[in-house]
């Protein structure tokens, strides 16, 4: 699914996620991942992992930043999305993490309604989208 997520950000932007991801920056207690799935074939996923000492303004100590949130094309339109949502933020506050904060672009605006109504409200940018045109950042309070 990151494979044909990252294709996603090619058709749309002409590269994939820039933002450096290592699989064990997922691992708990700094971090989660989940997939979810339908028939016994993955459809869904998601991860988030901690900020603690991430300088970088507007990040804080307790922030959890939500990656690779994707549900792929056959399963779209039945609310996966904001079930692996909703997960990840239990996930994160059982963590004791006490924001979620998250990037996007503006060619995506099915993700940017989906964070907009789940609560998120634009944050500055930060990471490697901190000067990015198209870049979008969303934060939540837990």
């Amino acid at each position: 699914m990151i494979t044909d997520l990252q294709q996603v950000y090619v058709d749309r932007y002409g590269d994939g996620d820039i933002t450096p991801v290592e699989p064990a920056q997922f691992a708990p207690p700094l971090g989660h991942f989940l997939v979810g799935y339908l028939d016994g074939v993955p459809v869904a996923c998601g991860g988030w992992r901690a900020h603690d000492e991430d300088p970088e303004e507007p990040l804080l100590p307790g922030d959890a930043e939500i990656k690779r949130m994707y549900v792929v094309d056959s399963a779209r339109g039945r609310g996966l999305s904001r079930v692996v949502l909703a997960a990840l933020e239990r996930a994160a506050a059982e963590a004791g993490r006490t924001r979620m904060v998250l990037e996007t672009g503006l060619r995506q605006p099915e993700a940017i309604r989906l964070y907009e109504t789940s609560g998120y409200a634009r944050i500055d940018n930060f990471g490697v989208y901190r000067h990015h045109p198209e870049s979008l950042c969303f934060g939540k309070r837990l």
